[in-house]
């Protein structure tokens, strides 16, 4: 009976170390979360659609747009099996390189743009510009200018990103120009499409990247902060930006600041991340050195945990 208890408690030990060194190698390290309230959510049925032309070229698959700066001035199009078509024109090169980019339900396209690590003559004017991909022509042109935003060789950053608003046909636009080490003066601007007009410009916000979601709770526009590794949430009022954050997680390594945002299914949220330091060469090389992770929310605790990292 002993002899049979040993080996009981020895298969018992050696499976619970097995599971132990297991959990070690599945756990995501030094990351942090924090509690938070936004309540539950769930991928939107998108509002927005391709651009019209791509259909009159006859490309009616399934499209990849490009902004990664690697293959391609301004941006490229790229479809068919694996993705390995590519529809690029001269044309969209004009204004250099694209940071972010939002559809709309005409399929026009709104984009922000990037300094590359080559500045030129006309790098720090083009930040302030808001880009306009027109859904018939495929014309690219400068769409706005807002003009208190003044890139420069301390901090080339100007408009940064972009987000589609389906409720109001609106633009959530981020720009970064003026924050410094020690200061946070980042912009967030809602403005309509139709008018061109600022509904709101929301000051001391510097946003990386700006995602929208909805859930039982209200309507929250998330931000990947610039200047923090950390991802908070704005609740949004009557069309109105509370500027009050919620922190909702925090990356532990502080050179990684969340770049992209996207829902993909019940409370789950993918992120990925780059390191980011106001610099011209860390931002270009971003797309071979970002992270990936999947974050899923615990509505009994109220707060995020880490699902699957460097996927």
């Amino acid at each position: 009976m002993k002899k049979y208890l040993s080996i009981a408690l020895s298969l018992f030990v050696v499976s619970s170390l097995a599971f132990f060194v297991k959990s070690i190698k599945e756990k995501p390290l030094k990351v942090s979360v924090e509690k938070s309230n936004i309540g539950t959510f769930k991928k939107q049925k998108s509002c927005v659609r391709q651009p019209n032309f791509l259909r009159k070229l006859r490309i009616t698959s399934s499209v990849a747009i490009d902004l990664s700066q690697q293959n391609y001035k301004g941006l490229a199009f790229l479809y068919g099996e694996s993705f390995t078509e590519v529809l690029h024109l001269k044309s969209w090169e004009k204004f250099d390189h694209f940071s972010a980019y939002a559809l709309t339900p005409k399929g026009d396209m709104f984009l922000t743009p990037m300094p590359y690590i080559s500045v030129k003559e006309k790098t720090f004017e083009f930040q302030k510009n808001i880009y306009k991909l027109d859904s018939n022509s495929g014309k690219l042109s400068i769409w706005m200018s807002l003009d208190d935003v003044i890139a420069s060789s301390n901090n080339p950053y100007g408009v940064i990103s972009v987000e589609y608003d389906c409720d109001d046909n609106s633009l959530w636009v981020s720009a970064l120009d003026e924050t410094d080490y020690r200061n946070s003066r980042g912009i967030i601007y809602h403005i309509d499409i139709n008018t061109r007009k600022i509904l709101e410009k929301v000051e001391a916000i510097d946003a990386l990247t700006l995602k929208l979601i909805k859930s039982e709770k209200g309507k929250f526009l998330l931000a990947g902060m610039a200047k923090e590794n950390a991802l908070n949430a704005y609740v949004i009022v009557d069309k109105k930006l509370q500027k009050k954050p919620i922190k909702l997680l925090e990356l532990d390594d502080s050179n990684e600041h969340i770049r992209k945002i996207s829902v993909i299914g019940k409370n789950s949220l993918k992120i990925k991340s780059i390191p980011f330091s106001y610099s011209l060469i860390a931002q270009t090389q971003e797309s071979s050195i970002r992270k990936e992770y999947i974050f899923k929310w615990d509505t009994i605790y109220s707060r995020f945990f880490i699902y699957k990292n460097n996927i």
